[in-house]
């Protein structure tokens, strides 16, 4: 089913999880329809986002804060800063690996969950929900493991797109800080969304007012979709 077939639906008003003393609410392609590669590759390029199999994109009327960002891999320059965190991890083995539970993967996540989130929306102790978050039975879901002398010390969810390199979730290690965990999982990305000729990483939605989501505009050049369209930051 391509995006031109999908109804779609905007949701109730809930309580904003970035921006205090905001509502939100969000355009949400037809839960019925299962997603697939094809036309999630087309979402992805409207600005949508998933959680599990749903997708949608921020749609809150006046406010217009969550803006969806994407990096175009071959103009990609890293910076002096990620250069040092790329070489700082030069001793971690990946293996990529298709999506299924693993019991490890779920205690790194609780752990950062703990550490980074605590109290928040996805701090919660429940195998089925974390599960049920990264499971779209149509996508070719990837979690990227990154290891130290066997040691699991980071995980990426990725989704593989013709559009791109969906980066879904990064979860690591909250006693390992001074590796950038994160970061080295966006550069990590970008190389490998290079290697195998994919356009793009999609990095979700940046919110200028977050702190949380601050870091997306430091790999660069970005573009940001506003306006029904993506445009370029060429810095």
């Amino acid at each position: 089913m391509s995006v031109s077939d999908l109804s779609f639906f905007l949701s109730t008003t809930h309580e904003c999880s970035y921006l205090p003393d905001r509502e939100a609410a969000s355009l949400v392609a037809d839960p019925t329809a299962k997603l697939d590669t094809a036309n999630y590759s087309e979402l992805v390029q409207l600005g949508f986002r998933r959680s599990g199999g749903m997708a949608y994109r921020p749609h809150c009327g006046a406010c217009q804060s969550c803006i969806a960002i994407r990096i175009p891999v071959n103009q990609f320059h890293p910076s002096r800063g990620q250069k040092r965190i790329w070489k700082k991890n030069s001793d971690l083995k990946f293996t990529s690996l298709p999506l299924a539970f693993h019991e490890e993967h779920y205690q790194l996540y609780q752990r950062y969950q703990s550490a980074r989130h605590c109290g928040g929306s996805m701090d919660i102790n429940d195998r089925e929900k974390y599960t049920d978050f990264f499971t779209a039975g149509g996508l070719e879901t990837r979690l990227v493991e990154f290891r130290n002398a066997g040691e699991l010390l980071c995980v990426a969810a990725i989704d593989w797109l013709p559009a791109g390199l969906s980066s879904m979730y990064t979860f690591f290690d909250p006693e390992q800080s001074k590796r950038g965990l994160g970061v080295y999982a966006i550069l990590w990305q970008i190389m490998k969304a290079q290697e195998i000729g994919l356009p793009h990483v999609y990095l979700g939605y940046w919110i200028k007012e977050c702190d949380k989501m601050s870091y997306k505009t430091r790999y660069r050049p970005y573009e940001l979709f506003q306006q029904q369209q993506w445009s370029s930051n060429n810095k």
